[in-house]
């Protein structure tokens, strides 16, 4: 039995995670962390909590932690407000009590207490900034060794990044670009870390055919939420194009048959135009790069999972 802890930050992409993580057999949820970056963290965490409540097949006991981290660049509040629509969702709403409880210490302590009291190591996924862990591991150094490894969407090594802000340069990805201190702490730990990076989901952009596939299968709770949610995303922003980023992160640390990857030696600025960008150098530390998805055994993963949630 696999330890899993997922710290997200609450979009659309985070919360259809969190909800397969719960239909994976033989996995042990030990935690789940949302930090205040591509969401509004209250309602972010609230929507984890009901989903956990309503479609939780192997009925982890677990609690729902709030980060209290904070960027050096904030996300654009129009891409953090789909967490308040989401968690307004009917779906969400029937029951008038949320049973999975608020932990009581913040995100990054969160994750210290739950992975260090376990006897085996913990996988790690992280599908928003890399906040908390930097935190947890200036706290708590022997943390890295409890940890098998790490599973980050975040970054990209070509250069090509998603960040087109004043003053920076367009080579920044934005979990990198919320705190790239953040991302150097990591990288400079002895964590095994795989990297799911902007250049990593061509094969998986939210389209139309896409969104009438899920609409097909809307007779399962599940697939019903996953397309609700990601018609909060689908067009609204007409140059920029919307992947399956955090979902393949998610299913690619429980299914490696999903995906291609490479060894690559890395770094990450910090400070002037290029502020978190991670980029290839011999001079950096090694990481595996996920360097490709297979679409097919993809979808018919994200599918099983979702068509086979208990719901109550």
């Amino acid at each position: 039995m696999k330890n899993v802890y997922f710290n997200h930050d609450g979009n659309i992409d985070d919360l259809t995670s969190l909800l397969l993580l719960f239909q994976v057999p033989d996995i042990r949820l030990i935690g789940v962390g949302v930090t205040d970056a591509d969401c509004y963290v209250e309602p972010a965490a609230e929507a984890s909590r009901k989903m956990i409540d309503r479609f939780n097949t192997f009925n982890h006991q677990v609690e729902v932690a709030l980060s209290n981290s904070r960027p050096k660049h904030p996300f654009p509040k129009e891409w953090r407000l789909s967490s308040f629509a989401f968690n307004s969702f009917p779906i969400l709403n029937e029951k008038e009590t949320i049973k999975t409880p608020q932990a009581v210490k913040p995100a990054h302590l969160d994750m210290i207490d739950k992975i260090m009291n376990q006897d085996e190591k913990t996988t790690l996924i992280m599908t928003g900034p890399l906040s908390d862990l930097a935190r947890a591991l200036e706290i708590e150094p022997r943390i890295q060794d409890k940890i098998e490894k790490l599973y980050w969407m975040g970054g990209c090594l070509d250069g090509h990044g998603n960040v087109l802000e004043p003053s920076y340069d367009g080579t920044a990805e934005w979990n990198a670009f919320w705190d790239p201190e953040a991302v150097k702490t990591v990288w400079d730990s002895s964590l095994d870390i795989q990297m799911v990076g902007l250049e990593s989901t061509e094969e998986l952009p939210l389209n139309v055919e896409l969104r009438d596939h899920w609409a097909s299968l809307r007779k399962y709770p599940a697939m019903d939420l996953i397309g609700q949610g990601y018609a909060l995303v689908l067009n609204y922003e007409a140059n920029s194009v919307y992947y399956l980023w955090d979902v393949l992160t998610t299913i690619s640390s429980l299914y490696p048959e999903t995906i291609e990857t490479k060894k690559v030696k890395s770094d990450v600025m910090v400070g002037g135009p290029a502020d978190g960008r991670t980029y290839p150098t011999e001079s950096g530390r090694e990481i595996t790069l996920v360097t490709e998805a297979h679409q097919d055994k993809f979808y018919e993963i994200m599918d099983n999972l979702a068509e086979s949630a208990k719901f109550e």
